[in-house]
């Protein structure tokens, strides 16, 4: 097949306020659930807490805090990564947060604000990164300004937040009931939308990411930003945040086609990169894939050979200049998700490939909390269970440790942070890629199918380094012949 590589389509000279801030190239992310991930030592008696290893609910809390994270900030530094993103952790009356009463307090199940002032300080101390979750397009029935309109009604003066379309307003109908006196987030009753349009609303919500920003957090995670509508309001809110913190980072949840949104200096630096994830799973997974979880998802999965990963690369490559690619984040599993492991039938081999693309591939790779270790789930509620810390004898150790090596992998070698990607042989399910940095290069290859493989191609190298995985690499005078084992993976450094 023809040679892909990716290089920055990007001619233009930008300033480095417009810029995606430098330490996410370099960056691995953990992603915390924070009701769900650990509970603190400390933690106070709450009455009506599910038990901890109990299945998850959709109502239902834990009491996983902040207190917790810190306590755990050890696990996150020795598994390699150096950020975090967070999923909501404003006050809310849901284990998710993502229904917003309060934008300028922590949720005094998290330990409020004393406990993210705390864990801010300690993770900063560690030179780990803090990302939070943004929710702008909806906030929820008990935001104060939308309970002043459910309890004034017509004369609310905040009733122009918000697209009323009848009163009374009626906002306590049965779960399957759809609102029908004003806009709400896929219809449901507990979170309406903002009017983005009006002013005030506007200035609130700006004022919302400024305030953190200027607290000391390292970005923003967007939250539906397609379903705000409004002229310039992403580019108002890049604006004003990067004034606060020129190094903030701003990724946005956009399931597809994010290449009007991640224009370089426009609204996101990158986008949460779901259309790599299912090439990358398609391509691991082959058969193993539980086609049943599969169909629910959000993003394509299918079953495709190299030649078809190697077409998804080639797509991605036309969508996002070089610069993009790096700033986007890259993640085989979410909370939006069935957990990865359970998306690829309990085939943990296949969960290691597919983590060895992600840790090659350009973008900072995100992990989901647990996914590390194994977890099992279906979608959710299923993907948010708590972390099992007092069930060690049910972890993957072997899981464990292979994703250890390969953020240290990436840790070490700054060519698979920042180089350019250029796919050089494809042979039925072995794929191998070149990664690039300067006069560093390295050779990663794949191969996902049952029988051994062989791919053999000119390249200029006459010496090589194993730096991960196994495999054969035979050198001889410009030829390069790569032998790869059933359902393996290898990365070299290579010179010459």
């Amino acid at each position: 097949m023809a040679a892909t590589r990716i290089t920055d389509q990007n001619h233009t000279t930008m300033t480095a306020i417009n810029q995606a801030p430098s330490w996410v190239t370099d960056a691995i992310f953990y992603q915390i659930f924070p009701d769900r991930f650990a509970r603190s030592s400390g933690a106070p008696d709450q009455p009506y807490l599910e038990a901890w290893d109990a299945p998850p609910t959709n109502r239902g809390y834990k009491g996983g805090d902040l207190w917790g994270v810190i306590e755990r900030l050890d696990w996150i530094g020795e598994l390699g990564c150096n950020a975090i993103y967070f999923n909501p952790i404003f006050q809310s009356a849901s284990n998710h947060r993502y229904h917003t009463h309060d934008y300028f307090r922590i949720d005094p199940l998290l330990g409020g604000d004393e406990a993210f002032e705390a864990l801010l300080t300690a993770c900063h101390e560690r030179g780990i990164r803090v990302v939070l979750d943004g929710v702008f397009n909806h906030s929820s029935r008990g935001f104060f300004q939308f309970n002043d309109l459910l309890e004034t009604g017509e004369a609310s003066p905040w009733r122009d937040w918000f697209h009323i379309t009848s009163f009374p307003v009626e906002a306590y109908g049965r779960d399957d009931e759809a609102a029908t006196s004003y806009a709400a987030w896929w219809g449901i009753p507990a979170l309406p939308k903002f009017n983005t349009d009006n002013s005030q609303a506007r200035e609130f919500l700006m004022t919302v990411g400024e305030y953190w920003a200027a607290k000391g957090i390292d970005g923003w995670r967007l939250d539906v930003p397609e379903e705000i509508s409004t002229e310039g309001f992403w580019e108002e809110f890049r604006s004003r945040v990067r004034a606060k913190n020129p190094d903030a980072y701003l990724v946005g949840e956009i399931w597809g086609d994010a290449s009007g949104w991640t224009v370089p200096g426009t609204r996101f630096d990158g986008t949460m990169n779901y259309l790599l994830t299912g090439a990358m799973l398609s391509f691991a997974g082959g058969d193993s894939v539980d086609w049943d979880l599969a169909g629910k998802l959000n993003y394509p999965l299918s079953s495709v050979d190299a030649d078809g990963f190697g077409e998804a690369l080639r797509h991605l490559d036309a969508l996002y200049p070089l610069e993009t690619q790096l700033a986007h984040l890259n993640l085989l599993g979410s909370h939006d998700t069935a957990r990865v492991l359970s998306i690829l039938g309990g085939d943990v081999k296949a969960l290691e490939l597919a983590s060895l693309l992600q840790f090659t591939m350009p973008g900072a790779p995100s992990i989901y909390y647990g996914d590390e270790i194994g977890l099992l789930g279906g979608h959710d509620p299923g993907s948010r269970a708590g972390f099992p810390w007092e069930a060690e004898a049910t972890w993957n150790h072997a899981l464990l440790e292979t994703v250890r090596s390969l953020t240290a992998l990436r840790n070490n070698h700054p060519v698979l942070r920042g180089g350019t990607l250029q796919v050089v042989a494809t042979a039925s399910n072995l794929m191998v890629f070149e990664r690039s940095l300067g006069d560093t290069r390295v050779l990663v290859a794949v191969n996902t199918g049952e029988q051994a493989s062989n791919a053999s191609l000119d390249r200029d190298v006459t010496s090589s380094t194993t730096l991960w995985g196994g495999g054969g690499i035979t050198l001889d005078g410009g030829h390069v012949r790569i032998a790869m084992a059933p359902r393996s993976g290898a990365v070299w450094k290579v010179s010459g």
